[in-house]
Formats: structure tokens, C-alpha cells, sequence
């Protein structure tokens, strides 16, 4: 079986001027947890949920919350974004994707097909694949 059988193939992407709140909402809205930041039809990084409550100061929302605390909000996504993310190819087999996610500590791998950003694929994908083949 190959990624491209279980990836999906609705991403949702932002440009990496995008601000943190824009982004925040965006994922709590969304029910996921992997946004692409693209810039030029070019794949620039990844966010994930985690690399956006690590960006978000710990006051905000709170009543210690100040200014300097809303600001975190402003912040682009090329602040907080994973540069040059480790990608895998439509064809390539859910095994070696899973072995890639393991070996760089990562949750996500976007899929590309040259330069073309065609879908990603995630740790709970490839979950859920090996546990139907497992039934």
C-alpha cells in the first residue's frame, strides 16, 4: 500500500505572512491538527497544533493577560512554522512513510509530487491503516 491510498488530499495551507490568531482559529475550527504554510504554490513548512500553543503566551485569556501577551497573536507563520519539512512522494509505501515519521520525531509528512503539494499524510492515518490490515 502507498500514501497516496491513504493521505488526504484536502490541505489546508497558509501563506507565511499569516497571523497566529488567523491560524489558531483556523485549526480549532477545522478539527485538525496540520496546516501547510505555501508561498508561490511552494511548500515553505508545516504547523502543527503543538508548535502553535508553544507560540501563544500562557497569559492569554487569563487575568494576568497584557499587551505584550495579545501580540503573541500577531506573530507570523514563518515564526513559528517547521521549515523545510521532510516530505514523502504519492507512491511511496505506508511502511517507509511510518519509518520516516519515527526516524525525524515528526507527527505529519506532507506529500509531494515534484513540486506539486498534493496531500498529507499523518501519524493517525497510518495508524488506522495498519490496524485495519491488522483486523
Amino acid at each position: 500500500m502507498t500514501v497516496d491510498k491513504i493521505m488526504s488530499r484536502n490541505v489546508v495551507t497558509v501563506p507565511p505572512d499569516a497571523a497566529l490568531m488567523d491560524i489558531r482559529k483556523r485549526l480549532e475550527e477545522g478539527g485538525f491538527n496540520h496546516m501547510l504554510v505555501v508561498e508561490g504554490g511552494t511548500l515553505r513548512g508545516v504547523i502543527s497544533d503543538r508548535d502553535v500553543l508553544q507560540a501563544l503566551s500562557p497569559f492569554l485569556d487569563t487575568y494576568s493577560e497584557e499587551h505584550r501577551d495579545v501580540k503573541t497573536l500577531s506573530q507570523p507563520a514563518s515564526a513559528i512554522m517547521q521549515a523545510d519539512p521532510i516530505t514523502v512522494s504519492p507512491g511511496t509505501p505506508v511502511a517507509e512513510a511510518s519509518q520516516t515519521l519515527l526516524d525525524h520525531r515528526v507527527s505529519s509528512l506532507p506529500v509531494v509530487e515534484g513540486d506539486a503539494l498534493v496531500g498529507i499524510v499523518t501519524g493517525k492515518d497510518m495508524l488506522e491503516y495498519f490496524i485495519g490490515e491488522a483486523a
